[in-house]
């Protein structure tokens, strides 16, 4: 009885492409909202943190292309294994920008400091992983 059911189940939720369709809409989604934020508020806050570490301040405007344009594509699903490492690097990027400091932390929660970090990292390798799927724009071709 218990193992029909559990068939039952796994056939019912066997949809792959579905499921890569929800992690790119989630992940993308959610860290174009940062990029947004970026994107319409400036990048200055960025570009003091790279002078003050010796670097070029317009370093900063890369930051909209890990989270606005990589996330863009992903959710399209184009060039979606690029734009997953692109979005992976920018994650390490802030990581040894400002989370560095926090990465044997808690925050007043008790989460961990930089978890958020290691989800969009994590996540961005396993869509590299995992691809678009059946459901993106990018087809079945190069771009996809």
């Amino acid at each position: 009885m218990i193992i029909k059911l559990l068939q039952a189940v796994n056939r019912a939720l066997s949809h792959e492409d579905f499921g890569k369709l929800l992690l790119r809409f989630v992940v993308g989604g959610l860290m174009l909202f940062h990029g947004l934020h970026k994107l319409f508020g400036g990048v200055d806050g960025i570009s003091a943190m790279l002078v003050a570490k010796g670097l070029p301040g317009f370093i900063a405007y890369g930051v909209l292309v890990g989270e606005v344009v990589a996330p863009i594509l992903l959710i399209l699903g184009v060039l979606t294994r690029p734009a997953a490492l692109v979005l992976a690097f920018t994650m390490v990027v802030a990581w040894l920008m400002v989370g560095l400091g926090e990465t044997g932390a808690l925050d007043k929660t008790g989460a961990w400091a930089i978890e958020s970090l290691v989800y969009f990292f994590v996540a961005a390798l396993a869509i590299a992983f995992l691809g678009a799927g059946k459901y993106a724009l990018g087809g079945k071709s190069a771009w996809h």
